[in-house]
């Protein structure tokens, strides 16, 4: 056996086997990373895919489906990468998601892999059916040849499926938004492995897949045969029998940026009223408020957000809703951002101090209240969170915002 097999669905999960990789390169060792703002360079991406979806909210295959809003492109003029550095045996599949937005910025970060040496292949691993075992059938070659994989979800129904079947000697697990945390809390206490907001009974579909999440939580810890590695800029604490490697953005910084910092603030989105979590009411109102608050121009939305939320935010606050056509983390640090950065519980309180370290950009983190959750959000879920914010980096400022039970409504003319 002999090669490592990274799976990714999303473009953090690719940028986070991308600084899997730089660690494990002989420049740096694993160990002695870059430090901020020494031997940085600016990169970009480069091209535009054929399903390009920048400046565009809410649309299908590039086509707008609503009200067109405020959003600049993000800049893209760049440097060559430097390339070369990711281990030549490290062969990326990207199992494609089916909406344009994240489709669109995968294809920009698998051109960025490209330029570091990655051998990257696109999978079509859900357009209709009979997809799934043809996927099955074109990775498995692959999969029984991997000396490891690494995995950016071990939620994913799709990874849980792949790993059932070909079990690896070693697996990593990279980053995936905070569900790190939960998949290592999991896995030390032996639970199944579930979404932290996912409700705690189990409906049908649950029910049908039970066999695959057991044998999955099985292939996925590990044992005399089997090393796993959690490779986070979380806090984690290692499980049992399992390594956790620091993850700095020591690629991040080491090719972007530094950025150049406006006046004002910017506030990071979350797609928590898409998962059921937050009241989109509430969610609104504390927008509102921090904008007014903390002078804040701009809007970063989460790839998963509605266009009708991003519509009404842009049209209650006069916030810019910025669609970005990479993960934060590259655009913060490519810049412009503001001197001040706002975010709802999210991974970014964790990752964005790491890729901006250095630079004078200083992130807050707004809590949510138990007032702003749904009813039938769980008290895990709303446990969660309160962990999120409690665990963010030392440097990060804690706020809360009241919301008013009536916002400001601004006209675009």
């Amino acid at each position: 056996m002999t090669g490592q097999l990274a799976f990714v669905e999303s473009p953090v999960q690719l940028l986070n086997v991308l600084e899997w990789a730089h660690a494990r390169t002989p420049a740096t060792g694993g160990a002695a990373l870059p430090h901020p703002g020494v031997g940085i360079r600016s990169a970009g991406a480069t091209g535009a895919p054929p399903d390009d979806v920048r400046g565009r909210v809410g649309t299908t295959d590039g086509a707008p489906a609503g009200p067109r809003l405020p959003v600049p492109a993000a800049p893209t003029g760049a440097a060559p990468s430097r390339g070369g550095e990711a281990p030549t045996d490290l062969t990326l599949v990207v199992l494609s998601p089916t909406d344009p937005m994240s489709r669109g910025q995968l294809r920009r970060m698998a051109q960025l892999a490209r330029d570091e040496g990655v051998t990257v292949r696109w999978q079509e691993a859900r357009d209709g059916r009979g997809s799934l075992a043809r996927t099955l059938r074109e990775l498995a070659p692959l999969l029984r040849a991997a000396e490891r994989v690494i995995v950016g979800d071990p939620f994913s129904r799709y990874v849980q499926l792949l790993l059932t079947l070909f079990g690896p000697r070693h697996l990593t697990v990279v980053d995936d938004g905070t569900a790190t945390m939960e998949y290592a809390a999991q896995l030390a206490r032996g639970e199944r492995l579930v979404r932290w907001h996912r409700r705690g009974s189990r409906g049908p579909r649950e029910l049908v897949l039970a066999p695959v999440s057991a044998a999955a939580r099985r292939r996925l810890a590990p044992t005399r045969r089997r090393t796993v590695e959690i490779f986070t800029s979380l806090p984690v604490e290692a499980p049992p029998g399992t390594t956790v490697t620091p993850h700095t953005f020591a690629w991040t910084r080491a090719r972007f940026g530094p950025p150049r910092l406006t006046r004002g603030a910017d506030l990071v989105g979350t797609s928590l009223v898409e998962t059921g979590v937050v009241d989109p009411d509430r969610y609104a109102q504390a927008v509102a408020g921090l904008a007014r608050t903390h002078g804040a121009t701009r809007y970063f939305a989460h790839r998963r957000e509605s266009t009708e939320k991003l519509h009404r935010i842009a049209v209650e606050t006069g916030l810019e809703i910025v669609r970005p056509d990479l993960p934060l983390e590259l655009i913060a640090r490519r810049g412009p951002i503001g001197r001040t950065v706002v975010s709802f519980p999210s991974t970014v309180v964790h990752t964005l101090p790491l890729a901006l370290a250095g630079t004078g950009v200083k992130v807050a983190v707004c809590a949510v209240p138990p007032e702003w959750l749904r009813e039938n959000v769980s008290a895990r879920a709303q446990g969660f969170l309160a962990g999120v914010t409690g665990t963010a980096a030392r440097e990060v400022d804690r706020l809360t915002v009241h919301a008013a039970p009536a916002v400001e409504r601004f006209e675009f003319g």
